[in-house]
């Protein structure tokens, strides 16, 4: 499967970078700066921006699936980067005719008790979560074919365990209250999905 993979040298990105080639996947990897994105077979780094839809067009049309792990951190305005980027992509797979998985944010979930995560958020994340919850609304009102992933409240680099739980819209969290994934992982569970879709138009997450 050849896929465009959006941040491709963020923390998430570049665990699903090398998730998706570990399974012999090919990886057209997007970045403002390629010279940061890792290489090796399989790789073929290019300089996008992501706020572009027309840079991203020529890449979509050649990928199976898009991938976007891009955050919305670039302007200190999270909505406003959180809005372009979902338009951009949006813009771009309508036109490839493409399937988009997008990292999400765990602050668009809701706790076990119903509150969303928004709710309980330091103030300076607000924004960033409130813009993610904007791309998402965006997504289920595109007509794509889509998936809309968001990680535990804390994701991490760490170990590729193999081992861990999926949900939908509610937090997971274990039987202490710790809502946590592993890059990593999340790369796992992320490439599963692109593999075999199971939660085409829908929000899901993960933690152990």
């Amino acid at each position: 499967m050849k896929l465009f993979l959006i941040g491709a040298s963020g923390m998430i990105g570049s665990r699903i970078l090398a998730e998706a080639v570990s399974r012999g996947h090919e990886v057209i990897a997007g970045g403002r700066s390629p010279a940061k994105i890792a290489t090796g077979a399989g790789i073929t780094p290019v300089a996008i921006d992501a706020t572009d839809a027309a840079s991203l067009a020529p890449f979509a049309a050649q990928a199976d699936v898009i991938l976007s792990a891009t955050s919305p951190r670039f302007s200190g305005d999270g909505i406003a980067d959180a809005t372009a980027l979902g338009k951009a992509l949006i813009a771009a797979a309508t036109v490839a005719g493409k399937r988009v998985v997008v990292v999400g944010g765990a602050g668009t979930l809701n706790l076990p008790d119903g509150t969303p995560v928004l709710n309980v958020l330091p103030p300076e994340i607000v924004p960033e979560a409130t813009g993610m919850k904007a791309v998402r609304d965006m997504l289920a009102e595109s007509g794509l074919d889509w998936a809309f992933f968001a990680p535990a409240a804390m994701i991490q680099p760490g170990a590729r365990t193999g081992s861990f739980r999926l949900g939908g819209t509610v937090l997971v969290s274990d039987a202490d209250g710790n809502s946590a994934i592993s890059a990593e992982d999340y790369a796992v569970a992320l490439m599963d999905e692109v593999e075999t879709p199971k939660h085409t138009g829908q929000v899901f997450t993960i933690g152990y």
